[in-house]
């Protein structure tokens, strides 16, 4: 009976390690499909068989072909529901996602710091180099990366011809840093030069290698004028969005492991913009403000969004939206809908209450 039981006991054993070893870095969200890497296939659903309101499909249609955009996509789960391209572009073509790849920046920030190449409580001048303002010493020494990162930097945004340039004699003294919050590019553009700075890499490499080759992304980055703006097709966008619904994690491929970063990134990063993170639009927020102002708005960025939403938001409304309470990666490429905000705009509302229609 001692054997049996012995034998009995190294059986279980086995098969729980056996078990464990299969599950190792699984994905955090069970119901979740992933696309090849390498190829085009894509696995789809039908808004029917999720009971979502067909008759109003047309109506969204419209709306999106009338206020320019060239491509949308909607995933659920991880599968394409809808696809659609209009106004003269198709599915291979490629579009600028303007502020809505600074997404991409906050993801490999938190991949570099990862992988011990900076800290984000560091101060920028350790990546950058001395003198890479117009500031003192002293005042450079205190903004820190993740001033950079929730435009917080206090850098002056007020008295400089060009609020995108990066140059030294472009970048003044305003505020203490972290004391004031301002949607200023620069800082964030400066962001590009410190990774480098830290990993020994250009930041367009860097990227390419942790996170866009190893989710079947194309696109690259481009320079327009100060801009570092990356283009892609939009089933690109797609599948970054599908790895942020997933917190990083690529079916069973750990593209960031900082699970802290991740919850940082996608939560109110500072208290002067609750819609904040970093570099990610929040929604459900007891207040927000908006590029180009100072001011503070009380009430949901987007009030017909989910609350959960987390959004990259672009020039000429560029959107990617991920609704994790919902397994929605809803994506929106094209030129100006009709307000030529630099990242959110009243778009973002008009879109929800027809996509509220059509979803349920």
């Amino acid at each position: 009976m001692r054997i049996v039981l012995i034998i009995a006991t190294i059986i279980i054993s086995l098969s729980c390690s056996s078990d464990d070893s299969n599950t190792d870095n699984p994905p955090l969200n069970e119901t979740l499909y992933f696309p090849p890497i390498d190829s085009d296939a894509w696995a789809t659903v039908t808004a029917q068989s999720l009971s979502w309101h067909i008759s109003e499909e047309q109506a969204l249609y419209s709306f999106l072909e009338n206020s320019s955009t060239k491509a949308f996509m909607i995933l659920k789960d991880g599968k394409i529901v809808t696809e659609w391209y209009m106004n003269n572009f198709s599915q291979s073509d490629i579009w600028y996602w303007a502020s809505a790849g600074k997404t991409l920046t906050a993801m490999t920030l938190g991949i570099a710091q990862e992988e011990g190449f900076l800290d984000i409580s560091d101060t920028s001048t350790n990546y950058l180099g001395e003198h890479w303002s117009s500031l003192t010493s002293e005042q450079e020494n205190t903004i820190k990366v993740i001033h950079h990162i929730t435009m917080t930097t206090g850098l002056d945004y007020t008295d400089v011809f060009n609020q995108f340039c990066t140059d030294s004699d472009c970048l003044f003294y305003l505020n203490s840093p972290g004391e004031f919050w301002y949607y200023h590019n620069a800082p964030y553009t400066l962001l590009d030069h410190l990774i480098t700075g830290a990993v020994g890499q250009d930041f367009e490499d860097y990227f390419t290698e942790k996170i866009r080759d190893k989710i079947g992304m194309s696109g690259f980055w481009l320079q327009n004028g100060y801009n570092n703006i990356y283009r892609s097709d939009a089933r690109s966008m797609a599948r970054f969005g599908l790895l942020c619904l997933n917190k990083g994690i690529w079916n069973n491929e750990v593209i960031l492991n900082d699970t802290n970063y991740f919850e940082a990134m996608v939560n109110t990063s500072q208290d002067l913009n609750k819609a904040y993170g970093y570099l990610w639009w929040l929604n459900g927020k007891e207040s927000y403000r908006l590029p180009g102002s100072t001011a503070s708005f009380e009430g949901k960025l987007i009030p017909n969004a989910p609350n959960d939403l987390i959004a990259g938001l672009g020039a000429n409304d560029q959107k990617l939206y991920v609704v994790p309470s919902e397994n929605l990666v809803i994506i929106r490429l094209g030129d100006d809908g009709g307000e030529g905000q630099l990242g959110p705009s009243g778009y973002d509302n008009l879109l929800w209450e027809k996509l509220n229609a059509y979803i349920n």
